[in-house]
């Protein structure tokens, strides 16, 4: 019923316009009451998009049964979770991407399911990261860079009409995200024990580029005294 519902609505949608579309209109389409609309959907807008409930409980249960691994990894592979729905089919992306383009309400709501998908990641990684230190921004400014990597990767193949390879973008996106949050070509410290050390016993030794910001350096200096 809800699939019938939302296949109702959206085809309406297509052929009148969302604005000139009641939940009426849906409801005799489909056959149903409107009881049975507001059972499945409780507005116009969250007929258009009916399957991001169920990611969501994808990706939320993916991320719950991974306590270990890179957090990264795991929360990039919890995005891809979301770009294989749009995937599965393309035609219906592309056009309710086109008709979320044309109306406002749509964009509205649209960025609240966004924000949903940060908030679950941001979640995932203040659990993985403790106490760590800045671990609760540094949860928060991770999601959104995956999000956001995702997302520029998504709508190019959206724009293309669903043409190319959605997943190449998508990955070529998270890989910019990689080069500054997964430390792999970024600054190492390492703390070690040295008998020249004076009295504190401990040598801190920084190895980075010579690009690297300073803000990074510190960043990952505190991370190493920490952890030492």
């Amino acid at each position: 019923m809800r699939e019938a519902l939302a296949e109702a609505a959206f085809q309406l949608f297509l052929e009148r316009g969302f604005e000139r579309t009641t939940v009426d209109d849906i409801v005799a389409r489909a056959g149903v009451g409107r009881r049975s609309f507001f059972r499945y959907f409780p507005s116009k807008e969250d007929a258009v998009f009916p399957d991001h409930e169920r990611c969501l409980a994808e990706m939320t249960a993916f991320l719950d049964g991974h306590a270990d691994g890179d957090p990264l990894e795991r929360v990039c592979e919890a995005a891809r979770i979301v770009l294989r729905m749009y995937a599965a089919n393309p035609e219906f992306s592309v056009q309710r991407y086109g008709l979320t383009r044309e109306v406002p309400g749509l964009r509205t709501y649209e960025l609240s399911v966004v924000r949903r998908y940060e908030r679950t990641l941001a979640g995932y990684l203040r659990g993985r990261y403790g106490d760590a230190p800045d671990a609760s921004l540094r949860a928060e400014v991770i999601a959104a860079a995956v999000v956001a990597a995702h997302n520029n990767g998504l709508r190019g193949w959206l724009r293309s009409g669903g043409q190319g390879d959605a997943e190449g973008a998508v990955e070529h996106a998270f890989a910019l995200v990689r080069e500054v949050w997964s430390g792999r070509g970024g600054p190492r410290a390492v703390v070690s024990a040295a008998g020249d050390a004076g009295e504190g016993g401990e040598v801190v030794v920084m190895v980075a580029a010579r690009s690297t910001p300073l803000w990074r350096v510190v960043q990952r200096l505190e991370t190493a005294l920490a952890d030492g």
